[in-house]
């Protein structure tokens, strides 16, 4: 039973607590689903009802939750150091020691971290570095950063304008000039009846336009996640990233991976850029680092940008909460879990490839156009008609419909437009993809006999 009053505490947060990416006034309308505890991949609700957690908290609980070794190396640290910066020449032990842990998985010659708050201020810190880096080069003139329509790279001023999410642009004046759009490798909404593979290279090379438009001299980098995650799990053709990183190389212009959601095994790799044999100038990481039980986030820097960081003098940026103890510590024991466990080498070779094939079977079913996964994160699309993947009109709100009805049926789910997305934690087990499925499939024939009735109306 809850240590609390359901409908008081609902009404406190309905009286003062702003909810991020919320219309407040829907909630007042509806009440918060108040989650009271977790434990493995199941969430327990404050009435009582269970739920298998598909998205592990927002991309991020990849260990589950109760794992006593992150909650033990939090306590062990708060008793010993609880905070200190990393301010004017000062470390302690638990920044230095993940950074060299963190070196010693990525790929490449990133041998250089910056630590952050969150993937936001990550993004934050690309866009500082990366103009920083150019002006010590003497070319002051290469300010902009490229990145793509529907990118998601935070919700901060630079990080939601270096996304490409009109939303979030809509509001505020966003984006910041000197950053620019591509569009995005969506093949099921963008590119039905087109070759893949041409496809793939079409997008890529759109960037490549933008350049040659832009003026190379101008341009100081292109951001891109491996995986657009929040955008609906778009997984590009094959063809994409090898001709991005080929166009990058050609006009000398840095390559910045955002692994925030793809990186701590998610893939089936330590970070997805090894999946599609990326050589990053950055690489920006958080969620999975800690397993989400505490914030934090990392830059990676690669041998040339760090080269030039460091011969520049006093880089005049950072954050109170830069490298804080007790989130190193709790990334540095979520790391070990992982190591011990081989948690990456069993999305890999075990449980990515089982959720996948488990999760292909839901094409049959008369809603979905499409599935698509890699590892442990996976799509499908909602369509009213098979054939021509025609989509339901936007007031008949598919995705969200679908969203409702997983949640009543003890799956969360969550809804891209009518793209519906999951990303499980790493530690899942068979049985628990099976019931996954099962919960997905169950929430998908409530979710056409609602729209039969709306459509019968």
């Amino acid at each position: 039973m809850p240590e609390f009053d359901k409908e008081s505490l609902q009404q406190l947060d309905a009286s003062h607590h702003l909810h991020p990416f919320t219309d407040p006034h829907a909630l007042q309308q509806k009440g918060t689903r108040v989650i009271e505890r977790g434990e493995g991949v199941y969430l327990w609700d404050a009435d009582g009802h269970r739920l298998l957690d598909g998205m592990a908290g927002l991309w991020c609980v990849n260990l589950g939750y109760g794992r006593e070794e992150l909650i033990e190396a939090a306590n062990a640290q708060l008793r010993r150091l609880p905070y200190y910066n990393l301010f004017f020449q000062t470390t302690h032990p638990p920044a230095a020691e993940l950074a060299a842990t963190l070196a010693g998985i990525l790929p490449g010659d990133m041998q250089h971290l910056f630590f952050t708050g969150s993937g936001s201020e990550c993004n934050d810190t690309v866009v500082r570095m990366v103009r920083h880096f150019w002006a010590e080069q003497g070319q002051l003139e290469r300010t902009v950063i490229i990145s793509r329509h529907n990118a998601y790279h935070g919700s901060t001023l630079a990080g939601a304008s270096l996304g490409g999410m009109k939303p979030m642009h809509s509001q505020g004046g966003l984006p910041l000039p000197d950053m620019v759009h591509i569009d995005q490798p969506y093949h099921f909404d963008e590119g039905q009846g087109t070759d893949p593979h041409a496809f793939g290279l079409e997008r890529a090379r759109q960037l490549e336009q933008k350049i040659l438009e832009l003026g190379p001299e101008r341009v100081a980098a292109f951001i891109g996640e491996p995986i657009q995650g929040a955008g609906g799990v778009i997984i590009p053709p094959d063809s994409y990233w090898p001709e991005i990183q080929r166009i990058c190389r050609q006009y000398d212009i840095l390559l910045v991976v955002d692994e925030v959601i793809c990186g701590f095994g998610r893939t089936g790799h330590w970070f997805a850029c090894e999946h599609y044999g990326l050589e990053p100038d950055l690489l920006c990481m958080a969620k999975g680092i800690t397993s989400g039980y505490i914030p934090l986030g990392a830059v990676a820097v690669g041998a040339r940008v760090a080269r030039g960081l460091i011969a520049g003098g006093e880089f005049f940026h950072g954050f109170t909460y830069s490298g804080h103890p007790v989130a190193c510590a709790v990334a540095q024991a979520a790391i070990e879990v992982m190591k011990n466990e081989h948690i990456v080498e069993r999305v890999h070779d075990d449980i990515g490839p089982y959720l996948q094939r488990r999760w292909a079977s839901l094409s049959d079913h008369p809603l979905v156009g499409e599935t698509r996964g890699l590892g442990l994160v996976a799509a499908l699309e909602l369509v009213a008609d098979k054939t021509t993947h025609a989509r339901y009109p936007e007031d008949a709100g598919a995705g969200l419909v679908c969203r409702e009805h997983s949640l009543n049926v003890g799956l969360v789910m969550r809804a891209v437009g009518d793209t519906m997305i999951i990303s499980p934690p790493l530690v899942i087990t068979h049985k628990q993809v099976d019931e996954l499925v099962d919960k997905a499939r169950q929430a998908l024939d409530l979710t056409l006999h609602t729209l039969s009735n709306q459509q019968g109306k």
